[in-house]
């Protein structure tokens, strides 16, 4: 069971990795891969439910400056019901200066088995001068999406 949510986490990552880099500006604000780039001291993200399953309700990513060179970063999943396993996978991504792709920073996963809701969240130490956002998957039972917060940059 373990290894099919896996899977399915991957083709979600892979999907999206494929989905390709959108880079333009809009006023002030620039776009690459479809976050905009802020210095809000938060964003969040919601999960696009284009097929809405039995089993999922909704998910999101967060990502907040909570010091110079401190992030809070974290996602959440939400059932419509209790559900065998439900679960969040969060990657946090860093762009690297003069860069218009996003890098892998860090990663967790969290999952619960009967329950109807899961939630992580970490407090990361992060190299100043770069913007971070947060992407997750969000999972109940065999309903998957993802969600992505805009980036925010980080002192």
């Amino acid at each position: 069971m373990k290894r099919r949510y896996l899977s399915l986490i991957c083709i979600v990552a892979f999907m999206l990795s494929i989905s390709g880099v959108n880079v333009r500006a809009q006023g002030a604000m620039s776009m690459v891969d479809g976050s905009y780039l802020t210095h809000e001291d938060e964003a969040t993200g919601s999960a696009i439910l284009a097929m809405r399953g039995v089993d999922l309700q909704a998910g999101t990513s967060k990502i907040t400056k909570a010091a110079t060179g401190v992030i809070n970063a974290g996602g959440t999943t939400s059932a419509s019901h209790v559900v065998n396993e439900v679960g969040v996978a969060v990657v946090v991504e860093r762009l690297k200066s003069g860069s218009s792709s996003w890098y892998y920073y860090k990663s967790w996963e969290v999952t619960k088995n009967n329950a109807a809701y899961v939630s992580s969240s970490k407090r990361l130490t992060v190299s100043g001068g770069y913007y971070y956002r947060v992407r997750s998957t969000h999972w109940a039972n065999s309903d998957a999406s993802s969600s992505f917060t805009n980036g925010v940059y980080i002192d």
